[in-house]
C-alpha cells in the first residue's frame, strides 16, 4: 500500500483525488465514501488489517463526521470493515480457503440458474446493459493499474448482479449481493491476467442469454465459476506450500477474479 493510502500507524487515508466536495446531501456523501472505500479495497490500495478512523477520513476527504460513520456502518453490515471498540474499524484479513470453498459452492448453487433464467426473462435493455458492462472492462486498460483492476473488480461485481437481476429473482439477487464474492475475491490478487481470463469467460455468458439460450447460459456461467474456482485453489495451495516451506508469499504477490 503506498504512502498516499496509510498514514502513522496504518490509518487509512485517501489519495487527494478521491477528496469529496462538500456541496452534497447526507446521503449523497455516504455513498460517495462508501464507494470510494470500496474501490480501494478492490484496488488493493487498502490492506488486509489496515485501521481506519473517522477523524482521519473526514480530514482527508474533507466532509464531517457523520457520512463517514454512516458509509463506515454500511461497510460494517456488508462484512467489509470491523468495528473495533474504543479504536474505530479495521479491514478484516482475506477470507479462509474453508470460507473461499463455501462462497464457491453457494455460487454454483445460485448463478448457473440465474443465467438460465436471465436467457429467458431478461429485456432487450438487460442485454444491452451487460454489453456495455463488458465493453467497460475492456476499456479499462490504460493509466494507474491498481486503480484500473479495482474499476474491474467493481464492473465485475455490477456484471454479476445484472445477470441476477435479469433472472427476475430478487431474492436471489439479494443474496448474491450479501456475500460480496468480488470484493473478497479481487482483494486476494493483483493480476491482469486474471481480469483478462475472466473477461473471455463473461463474453460467453453474454453471448448465451442474448442468443437466448438458457442451457448454454447455464453451462456458461457454471464453467466460469469452477475456472475461477481452480485458479485460486492453485493460489491456496501454493500459500499452503509456501507455509510449510516457512518462505511465505512473495510479498508483491498477493494471492483474484470472480
Amino acid at each position: 500500500m503506498d504512502e498516499a493510502t496509510t498514514g502513522e500507524a496504518g490509518a487509512l487515508r485517501a489519495p487527494p483525488t478521491d477528496r469529496l466536495r462538500v456541496d452534497r446531501t447526507r446521503g449523497r456523501l455516504a455513498d460517495e465514501v462508501y464507494d470510494t472505500l470500496l474501490a480501494q479495497l478492490m484496488s488493493l490500495r487498502i490492506e488486509p488489517g489496515s485501521r481506519v478512523t473517522i477523524d482521519a477520513l473526514a480530514r482527508e476527504l474533507r466532509v464531517s463526521q457523520t457520512p463517514i460513520r454512516d458509509a463506515l456502518n454500511r461497510m460494517e453490515a456488508d462484512g467489509l470493515v470491523v468495528r473495533v471498540p474504543h479504536a474505530g474499524y479495521r479491514i478484516p484479513p482475506q477470507i479462509t480457503r474453508e470460507r473461499f470453498e463455501d462462497m464457491v459452492e453457494f455460487r454454483l448453487l445460485l448463478e448457473p440458474a440465474a443465467a438460465r433464467h436471465a436467457a429467458e426473462r431478461a429485456s432487450s435493455e438487460q442485454v444491452s446493459g451487460l454489453r456495455r458492462m463488458l465493453d467497460d472492462m475492456a476499456e479499462l486498460v490504460e493509466g494507474d493499474r491498481h486503480v484500473a483492476y479495482g474499476a474491474f473488480g467493481l464492473r465485475d461485481a455490477a456484471f454479476h448482479d445484472l445477470v441476477a437481476h435479469s433472472a427476475g429473482n430478487q431474492v436471489v439477487r439479494e443474496a448474491l449481493a450479501r456475500l460480496h464474492t468480488h470484493v473478497h475475491l479481487f482483494r486476494l490478487l493483483y493480476d491482469a491476467e486474471v481480469t483478462f481470463l475472466a473477461m473471455g469467460e463473461h463474453e460467453e455468458v453474454l453471448g448465451a442469454i442474448a442468443a437466448r439460450d438458457p442451457d448454454a447460459a447455464a453451462y456458461a456461467m457454471r464453467r466460469h465459476i469452477l475456472l475461477s474456482r481452480d485458479r485460486f485453489r492453485r493460489l491456496f495451495d501454493e500459500s499452503e506450500e509456501a507455509g510449510r516451506s516457512g518462505q511465505g508469499l512473495d510479498a508483491g504477490a498477493h494471492p483474484t477474479e470472480s
